[in-house]
Protein backbone atom coordinates (compact mmCIF):
# COMPACT_ATOMS: atom_id res chain seq x y z
CA UNK A 1 0.00 0.00 0.00
CA UNK A 2 1.37 3.41 -1.00
CA UNK A 3 2.15 5.72 1.89
CA UNK A 4 0.12 8.92 1.78
CA UNK A 5 0.00 12.47 3.04
CA UNK A 6 -3.35 13.49 4.54
CA UNK A 7 -4.52 17.05 3.88
CA UNK A 8 -7.26 17.58 6.43
CA UNK A 9 -10.54 18.87 4.97
CA UNK A 10 -12.60 20.52 7.69
CA UNK A 11 -14.50 22.97 5.50
CA UNK A 12 -11.91 25.73 5.61
CA UNK A 13 -11.68 26.87 2.01
CA UNK A 14 -10.73 25.27 -1.29
CA UNK A 15 -7.95 22.76 -0.68
CA UNK A 16 -7.34 21.91 -4.32
CA UNK A 17 -4.52 24.42 -4.82
CA UNK A 18 -2.66 23.03 -1.80
CA UNK A 19 -3.16 19.45 -2.98
CA UNK A 20 -1.93 20.33 -6.48
CA UNK A 21 1.27 21.88 -5.09
CA UNK A 22 2.00 18.78 -3.02
CA UNK A 23 1.19 16.51 -5.98
CA UNK A 24 3.57 18.49 -8.18
CA UNK A 25 6.45 18.08 -5.73
CA UNK A 26 5.76 14.36 -5.33
CA UNK A 27 5.74 13.89 -9.12
CA UNK A 28 8.81 16.01 -9.84
CA UNK A 29 10.89 14.47 -7.05
CA UNK A 30 9.65 10.91 -7.52
CA UNK A 31 8.74 10.60 -3.85
CA UNK A 32 6.24 7.77 -4.26
CA UNK A 33 3.63 9.30 -2.00
CA UNK A 34 -0.11 9.72 -2.49
CA UNK A 35 -1.69 13.07 -1.61
CA UNK A 36 -5.10 12.50 -0.07
CA UNK A 37 -7.58 15.24 0.88
CA UNK A 38 -9.76 13.76 3.62
CA UNK A 39 -12.22 14.56 6.38
CA UNK A 40 -12.05 11.04 7.81
CA UNK A 41 -10.28 10.59 11.13
CA UNK A 42 -9.26 7.01 10.34
CA UNK A 43 -7.44 8.15 7.19
CA UNK A 44 -5.62 10.87 9.09
CA UNK A 45 -4.65 8.34 11.76
CA UNK A 46 -3.03 6.09 9.14
CA UNK A 47 -1.24 8.83 7.16
CA UNK A 48 2.55 9.06 7.02
CA UNK A 49 2.35 12.87 7.19
CA UNK A 50 -0.42 15.32 7.99
CA UNK A 51 -1.14 18.79 6.60
CA UNK A 52 -3.66 21.15 8.19
CA UNK A 53 -4.50 24.13 5.97
CA UNK A 54 -6.81 26.93 7.04
CA UNK A 55 -8.49 30.06 5.72
CA UNK A 56 -10.81 32.30 7.73
CA UNK A 57 -11.29 33.16 11.39
CA UNK A 58 -9.51 31.24 14.15
CA UNK A 59 -12.68 30.28 16.05
CA UNK A 60 -14.53 29.16 12.92
CA UNK A 61 -11.64 26.97 11.83
CA UNK A 62 -11.29 25.42 15.28
CA UNK A 63 -15.04 24.74 15.38
CA UNK A 64 -14.87 23.12 11.94
CA UNK A 65 -12.02 20.89 13.04
CA UNK A 66 -13.78 19.94 16.29
CA UNK A 67 -16.94 19.03 14.34
CA UNK A 68 -15.22 16.17 12.48
CA UNK A 69 -15.96 12.91 14.37
CA UNK A 70 -12.82 11.52 15.98
CA UNK A 71 -10.48 14.00 14.31
CA UNK A 72 -9.15 15.53 17.51
CA UNK A 73 -8.20 12.13 18.91
CA UNK A 74 -6.69 11.04 15.59
CA UNK A 75 -4.50 14.15 15.38
CA UNK A 76 -3.39 13.83 18.98
CA UNK A 77 -2.45 10.18 18.57
CA UNK A 78 -0.73 10.53 15.19
CA UNK A 79 1.08 13.82 15.76
CA UNK A 80 1.81 13.96 19.48
CA UNK A 81 2.08 10.27 20.37
CA UNK A 82 3.28 8.66 17.13
CA UNK A 83 5.44 11.62 16.05
CA UNK A 84 4.18 11.81 12.47
CA UNK A 85 5.42 14.94 10.65
CA UNK A 86 2.79 17.70 10.75
CA UNK A 87 2.52 20.95 8.81
CA UNK A 88 -0.02 23.67 9.54
CA UNK A 89 -0.64 26.32 6.89
CA UNK A 90 -1.93 29.85 7.63
CA UNK A 91 -4.82 29.44 10.11
CA UNK A 92 -3.87 25.76 10.30
CA UNK A 93 -0.57 26.95 11.75
CA UNK A 94 -2.31 29.41 14.07
CA UNK A 95 -4.49 26.63 15.49
CA UNK A 96 -1.33 25.07 16.93
CA UNK A 97 -1.18 27.93 19.46
CA UNK A 98 -2.40 27.88 23.04
CA UNK A 99 -4.83 30.75 22.46
CA UNK A 100 -6.31 32.72 19.58
CA UNK A 101 -7.42 36.31 20.17
CA UNK A 102 -9.47 36.91 17.04
CA UNK A 103 -12.96 38.21 17.94
CA UNK A 104 -12.64 36.99 21.52
CA UNK A 105 -10.39 34.50 23.28
CA UNK A 106 -10.42 30.96 21.90
CA UNK A 107 -8.56 27.80 22.83
CA UNK A 108 -6.18 26.37 20.25
CA UNK A 109 -4.62 22.93 20.05
CA UNK A 110 -1.88 23.99 22.47
CA UNK A 111 0.88 22.17 20.60
CA UNK A 112 3.27 25.13 20.53
CA UNK A 113 2.93 27.55 23.41
CA UNK A 114 1.93 31.03 22.30
CA UNK A 115 -0.97 33.16 21.21
CA UNK A 116 -2.36 34.47 17.94
CA UNK A 117 -2.78 38.24 18.15
CA UNK A 118 -3.73 41.07 15.75
CA UNK A 119 -1.08 42.62 13.56
CA UNK A 120 -0.25 46.02 15.08
CA UNK A 121 1.21 47.94 12.16
CA UNK A 122 -0.80 51.18 12.05
CA UNK A 123 2.07 53.19 13.55
CA UNK A 124 4.25 52.05 10.65
CA UNK A 125 1.64 53.16 8.12
CA UNK A 126 1.07 49.60 6.90
CA UNK A 127 -2.19 47.96 5.92
CA UNK A 128 -4.03 45.06 7.49
CA UNK A 129 -4.37 42.43 6.21
CA UNK A 130 -0.73 41.83 5.37
CA UNK A 131 -1.20 40.72 1.78
CA UNK A 132 1.43 39.93 -0.83
CA UNK A 133 5.07 38.95 -1.05
CA UNK A 134 7.62 39.34 1.69
CA UNK A 135 11.18 38.18 2.32
CA UNK A 136 11.89 35.38 4.79
CA UNK A 137 14.55 35.88 7.44
CA UNK A 138 15.73 32.64 9.04
CA UNK A 139 15.88 32.52 12.84
CA UNK A 140 17.08 28.91 12.79
CA UNK A 141 18.76 28.52 9.39
CA UNK A 142 19.93 25.01 10.27
CA UNK A 143 16.37 23.66 10.51
CA UNK A 144 15.64 21.01 7.84
CA UNK A 145 12.51 22.82 6.62
CA UNK A 146 14.68 25.80 5.64
CA UNK A 147 17.20 23.75 3.65
CA UNK A 148 17.95 25.45 0.33
CA UNK A 149 15.99 28.58 1.26
CA UNK A 150 18.28 31.61 1.55
CA UNK A 151 17.49 34.70 3.56
CA UNK A 152 15.31 36.85 1.36
CA UNK A 153 13.40 33.96 -0.20
CA UNK A 154 10.01 35.30 -1.31
CA UNK A 155 6.82 33.96 0.25
CA UNK A 156 3.17 34.95 -0.17
CA UNK A 157 1.09 36.08 2.82
CA UNK A 158 -2.58 36.89 3.45
CA UNK A 159 -3.34 37.43 7.15
CA UNK A 160 -4.45 39.92 9.80
CA UNK A 161 -3.24 37.98 12.88
CA UNK A 162 0.12 36.49 13.72
CA UNK A 163 1.57 33.83 16.02
CA UNK A 164 3.58 35.12 18.99
CA UNK A 165 5.65 32.20 20.31
CA UNK A 166 6.19 32.11 24.06
CA UNK A 167 9.60 30.49 23.54
CA UNK A 168 11.57 32.26 20.78
CA UNK A 169 13.31 29.00 19.86
CA UNK A 170 10.04 27.84 18.27
CA UNK A 171 10.15 30.67 15.69
CA UNK A 172 12.08 29.29 12.73
CA UNK A 173 11.73 32.30 10.42
CA UNK A 174 10.10 35.72 10.31
CA UNK A 175 9.40 38.62 7.96
CA UNK A 176 9.53 42.34 8.55
CA UNK A 177 6.12 44.01 8.55
CA UNK A 178 5.97 46.80 11.10
CA UNK A 179 8.31 44.62 13.18
CA UNK A 180 9.20 40.94 13.16
CA UNK A 181 6.20 38.81 12.17
CA UNK A 182 6.38 35.04 12.57
CA UNK A 183 6.53 33.23 9.23
CA UNK A 184 7.52 29.68 10.21
CA UNK A 185 7.29 27.84 13.52
CA UNK A 186 8.36 24.42 14.66
CA UNK A 187 9.35 22.00 17.38
CA UNK A 188 10.05 18.26 17.26
CA UNK A 189 7.85 16.84 14.45
CA UNK A 190 5.63 19.94 14.30
CA UNK A 191 5.88 22.83 11.85
CA UNK A 192 3.68 25.61 10.57
CA UNK A 193 3.83 28.39 7.98
CA UNK A 194 2.00 31.69 8.15
CA UNK A 195 2.60 32.10 4.42
CA UNK A 196 0.93 29.96 1.77
CA UNK A 197 3.51 27.58 0.26
CA UNK A 198 1.06 26.62 -2.49
CA UNK A 199 1.10 30.27 -3.66
CA UNK A 200 4.78 30.96 -3.02
CA UNK A 201 6.21 29.53 -6.24
CA UNK A 202 9.81 28.26 -5.91
CA UNK A 203 10.00 29.04 -2.18
CA UNK A 204 6.79 27.19 -1.47
CA UNK A 205 7.68 24.17 -3.56
CA UNK A 206 11.04 23.86 -1.80
CA UNK A 207 9.36 24.14 1.61
CA UNK A 208 6.90 21.40 0.61
CA UNK A 209 9.74 19.19 -0.60
CA UNK A 210 11.60 19.74 2.66
CA UNK A 211 8.50 18.76 4.62
CA UNK A 212 7.86 15.65 2.53
CA UNK A 213 11.43 14.42 3.03
CA UNK A 214 11.77 15.54 6.68
CA UNK A 215 12.68 12.85 9.19
CA UNK A 216 12.29 14.53 12.60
Amino acid sequence: MTAYVAIVDYGSGNLRSAAKAFERVVAERGLGLEIRVTARAEEVAAAERIVLPGVGAFADCKAGLDALPGMGAALTESVLHQGRPFLGICVGMQLMATTGREHGVHQGLGWIEGEVVPLDVAAAGLKVPHMGWNDLVADRPDHPLLAGLPNGAHAYFVHSYHFHCTDPVHRLAHVGYGGAVTALIGRDNLAGTQFHPEKSQATGLRLIENFLTWRP
